[in-house]
């Protein structure tokens, strides 16, 4: 089979890896009560877990940590941080934090009352739980497009224009204190949204006077998308994508454990003054103060260099076409893959895989359970244990369009020989398929439980 890319970089450190036998993974996956969330580390061959903080820092952010101001207030890497946010992003104002999370959090302590109303295409699973632990409400608003796992459209992760202005003038845009819009859509498989999109959407937001903020954790890979899918853009740099995205938003909220490939830290940045002093009132309560933010000043140092180098084109290809291949190797051993694949990680359609076990029983669950088993594989699953909550406005339980299984790809850590290793322990997965017992809860929290929960095989 011919090379389908190459990496732009040279690895200059690696890490050991060991492999298990059966017999200890069986004992582990038992200790951990079935849930991979609480398997060490170091009992994991392959890890796809998530690709949130696990990525491989580059020479030129390894030397940034050694100059990190570690200065209380005014540190000199805070405003390295705040130029790159506003060279790369457009927004004047930055509030660091610690993770994609604690920037939702403060800002929704800020501005959200109970019984408001947050839409979004999709919300993951800390936005989602940070608007209900306040007593909202979340909404997903996605195109139809996005729950039919087989149809192969650019952009799946869109708005739905046209649902979202219907819900904007049912609810009231007084009700609604804050519209999002994620990209790439991380709920919906990591699919992109278009530029068009975004423009529409911020439209709507704006015809009702409604603050828009985006989800920005994967703008890069957005860009990237848009580049090589959407017509008028194949001929501009990523940078000049990225910050049009952002010319359409009030603000955005960031996890740089993703797109700026390091370990720890996030920010909210913002266009408005007023708000900005708003939520770093509860930054400061929260995070820390306004210029670290619950960051070190090398983290931060960190998180300005590699916002840079996530908006270079040769890694963007290079990242596209690694998670396409990991995609193609999938479907090769067996698995139902949902099209087409995303920028940052595979999602497999576990309800398509293990059709004999109801989504109440947790199909994504078992089918990353034996994955584990099988070879030490670490995925995880997206769909009702990760999603599944009761309306706050009405009590019905609203449950997940797809259940899946994702595997999202650490940037630059793997090669293609564990691509292809992940390809080999699914094929035996599905050999057995028919065998795989769905599972239960035995106790979870009310709140984002996938992280917690402790499971058991259905007899």
């Amino acid at each position: 089979m011919p090379i389908p890319f190459l990496e732009p970089f040279r690895i200059k450190m690696v890490e050991p890896i060991r492999m298990t036998t059966r017999e200890e993974r069986t004992k582990t996956l038992a200790e951990a009560s079935l849930n991979v969330f609480r398997i060490r580390g170091e009992d994991v061959y392959v890890d796809m877990l998530t690709d949130s903080g696990t990525g491989a820092m580059s020479d030129s952010q390894w030397g940034r940590l050694m100059v990190g101001d570690e200065s209380y207030a005014g540190a000199k890497s805070f405003f390295r941080l705040k130029e790159a946010v506003e060279d790369v992003m457009g927004f004047p104002f930055v509030l660091p934090t610690h993770q994609g999370r604690g920037a939702e959090s403060v800002l929704f302590q800020a501005i959200l009352k109970p019984g408001q109303v947050v839409p979004n295409n999709r919300h993951f699973d800390t936005t989602q739980g940070n608007i209900l632990e306040l007593g909202g409400r979340p909404v997903d608003l996605a195109v139809k497009e996005s729950g039919d796992p087989q149809l192969d459209a650019p952009f799946k992760g869109n708005m739905d224009i046209e649902r979202l202005k219907s819900f904007i003038e049912e609810v009231g845009p007084e009700n609604i204190p804050v519209g999002m819009l994620t990209i790439t859509n991380n709920s919906a498989a990591g699919q992109p949204v278009s530029m068009a999109n975004i423009r529409a959407t911020a439209k709507v937001y704006r015809s009702f006077g409604i603050p828009f903020i985006i989800d920005a954790c994967r703008f890069a890979e957005n860009a990237m998308f848009i580049k090589m899918r959407e017509p008028g853009y194949a001929d501009k740099s990523i940078i000049e994508i990225a910050r049009e995205e952002f010319s359409y938003a009030d603000g955005c909220t960031m996890s740089a454990k993703k797109d700026a490939i390091v370990n720890i830290g996030g920010f909210l940045a913002l266009r408005d003054h007023g708000l900005y002093e708003q939520v770093a009132e509860k930054l400061i309560l929260h995070e820390g103060y306004i210029t670290y933010g619950g960051l070190a000043g090398r983290d931060l140092e960190a998180v300005a260099q590699g916002l840079r180098e996530g908006v270079d084109e040769d890694y963007l290809r290079y990242r596209l076409a690694h998670t396409r291949y990991l995609g193609e190797v999938l479907q090769a051993a067996g698995i139902p893959v949902y099209q087409p694949t995303g920028g940052h990680a595979v999602y497999a359609d576990a309800g398509a895989c293990l059709p004999h076990i109801p989504p109440e029983q947790f199909p994504g669950v078992a089918l990353a359970d034996m994955l584990y088993l099988e070879g030490g594989v670490r995925a995880c699953e997206i769909g009702s244990l990760m999603f599944s909550h009761p309306d706050p406005a009405t009590g019905k339980m609203i449950t997940p369009p797809l259940e899946l299984v994702r595997f999202a790809i650490p940037r630059r850590v793997y090669t293609r020989s564990h691509l292809e290793y992940i390809g080999d322990v699914a094929a035996e997965v599905v050999k057995n398929a028919g065998s795989v017992r769905g599972v239960k809860i035995v106790e979870a929290p009310k709140l984002l439980r996938h992280f917690l929960a402790k499971m058991d095989w259905i007899k």
